[in-house]
């Protein structure tokens, strides 16, 4: 287990990451922070390599979602692809390139997402 500077927990091994606010797993976070809308409804599914050493990863961004939501539905997307990857700054990144997987999951849904970049 480690500890932020306020002296509170920021992993469990039984529960995964906390929310720094109000002390509780991600998942079931109630402070004002989790219930911000991150995205603006457009989502787009793109395929990056820029600054990861020439690795790839598929990005999802614009999702109008919470943190809370959002890190509900990066494990979903994770598990369906099979791969590891995380979520941050409003953005699912996803290790490899799965961008017809993500684009399939996505619909299936109920989101309307789109391709962008190359």
């Amino acid at each position: 287990m480690k500890s932020n500077a306020r002296g509170g927990l920021v992993y469990s091994t039984e529960s995964g990451r906390m929310c720094p606010d109000c002390r509780r797993p991600l998942a079931d976070c109630a402070c004002k922070g989790a219930s911000a809308i991150l995205g603006d409804g457009v989502v787009r599914v793109a395929r990056q390599t820029k600054g990861r050493g020439g690795k790839c990863v598929t990005v999802v961004k614009g999702l109008a979602l919470n943190a809370a939501e959002l890190a509900v539905l990066g494990k979903t997307l994770r598990g369906a692809c099979g791969s590891g990857g995380t979520v941050k700054d409003g953005m699912i990144e996803i290790q490899g390139d799965h961008c017809d997987l993500v684009l399939a999951t996505l619909k299936a849904q109920g989101h309307d997402p789109k391709r962008s970049g190359g």
